[in-house]
């Protein structure tokens, strides 16, 4: 299900109204993004594929009076004279006959994502987040004061990335409050819940080191961002 089925009007109202409101306390500026997905995994799903026909083939070599016998009984039980290139044959049609099973079967992005690696998993979302950030927010203010909220639906993972000068007075692991209310929200299905909360606790903490000036302005849209 993609992020606008189920994200309505008034979910990005409420995420920008709560993006508008963190950012009157501080010159820091939030950006949010929701993402379907993260990556395609296409090299899982291709590596995959290769364990399945690499195991057939071992399995192939092993039981070979098996398939040779199943082949004759097919056939009516005319036998073959199994020749090495014919049994080769059959082990090479064996191996490639999983092969394309197994990718069509990864075509499915849930079984897709659910034989994907945790580590992979995330790894893959901190690269994502760390590719928006620097296309939407990093050194795009003055003050270097950009922070990303980044989720990814498919993935079940969030990131938080600031900018220069957050990074060198917040460390990384104060934002785990935020992390974590937002991820108790969007387990529950309230995704936009989940986004306000994360934005609510970023603002406060931005608001501790990088309180609001006078003359402070806009520089990052609060609308939510969605891929």
């Amino acid at each position: 299900m993609s992020v606008s089925a189920q994200m309505c009007e008034l979910d990005h109202d409420r995420i920008s109204l709560a993006v508008h409101e963190a950012e009157g306390g501080t010159s820091g500026e939030i950006v949010t993004i929701i993402a379907n997905s993260s990556d395609r995994y296409d090299d899982v799903a291709l590596w995959w594929s290769i364990a399945v026909a690499i195991f057939a083939l071992g399995w192939v070599t092993i039981f070979s009076d098996f398939y040779i016998g199943l082949v004759d009984y097919v056939l009516g039980d005319w036998a073959i004279d199994w020749t090495p290139r014919r049994t080769l044959e059959l082990g090479l049609t064996i191996v490639i006959a999983k092969f394309v099973g197994m990718w069509l079967l990864m075509l499915w992005r849930p079984l897709r994502l659910f034989l994907t690696p945790g580590a992979i998993l995330t790894k893959r979302v901190h690269r994502r987040a760390i590719a928006c950030f620097k296309v939407g927010a990093e050194r795009r203010t003055v003050g270097r004061t950009g922070i990303l909220i980044y989720l990814s639906l498919a993935e079940h993972r969030a990131e938080i990335v600031a900018d220069e000068a957050i990074h060198a007075k917040v460390a990384n692991g104060v934002w785990g409050d935020a992390m974590a209310d937002m991820v108790g929200h969007v387990r529950e299905g309230r995704i936009a819940d989940g986004m306000i909360a994360a934005v609510r606790d970023v603002g406060a903490i931005l608001s501790t080191h990088f309180p609001r000036a006078e003359d402070d302005r806009n520089e990052l849209p609060d609308r939510l961002i969605e891929l």
